[in-house]
């Protein structure tokens, strides 16, 4: 009898942008499930865009990564039915492709998340599939408007103190209304250090 062995991973991409967000790739006959539009204006909270651009090691702007997001809405709880995200007008996840925007970014639409519990800061958990990646890269947004949250939170003590600041997003207030820049870094890189990324 032939003994099978597992195969070997499959690095992600290109393609995978094109499946996954083809709404924002062009394509009229299909529908994105997700957008990166998570808020409704009527949802609840301080509506902010979140907005970077990943670079891998040579420090040049990736133009097929595929960014998802999920998140707390701003009274700290993750929805969990249809129902809620319909009522709330906020879905809690978002996905962006970085190869229509200008400069290869992404960019999501949101509300502020609150701290989903105590000795919690807020965050968003952001996931990153681009071409080499042999698996999803896992990593978090924090804002460094909450330092007094940030300085409590468990997760980001664990991480290195020199390596913390790549997990903060700087806020910024533009004509469009507030924005948090978050850059993610593959490898180090003349652009930056590598970002965080956590073992799940």
């Amino acid at each position: 009898m032939t003994r099978l062995y597992q195969t070997p991973s499959q690095t992600i991409g290109p393609y995978f942008a094109y499946g996954l967000a083809p709404t924002q790739y062009g394509y009229p006959f299909l529908k994105s499930l997700f957008t990166p539009v998570l808020a409704q204006r009527q949802a609840q909270g301080e509506h902010v865009r979140i907005t970077g651009q990943v670079y891998d090691g040579a420090g040049n702007t990736i133009n097929d990564a595929l960014i998802e997001i999920q998140q707390c809405n701003a009274g700290g709880q993750l929805l969990q039915t249809p129902a809620e995200v319909r009522d709330q007008g906020f879905s809690g996840f978002g996905r962006c492709g970085t190869g229509t925007l200008a400069g290869n970014h992404y960019e999501f639409l949101t509300v502020k998340p609150g701290a989903a519990g105590p000795g919690q800061a807020p965050f968003i958990h952001v996931c990153v599939s681009a071409r080499g990646l042999l698996l999803h890269a896992f990593t978090r947004i924090y804002f460094d408007d909450e330092v007094a949250a940030n300085a409590k939170d468990e997760v980001l003590a664990s991480v290195p103190a020199a390596r913390r600041d790549t997990l903060i997003a700087r806020r910024s207030l533009t004509p469009a209304g507030v924005e948090y820049r978050f850059d993610i870094h593959m490898q180090d890189n003349a652009k930056g250090r590598e970002t965080v990324f956590f073992d799940l």
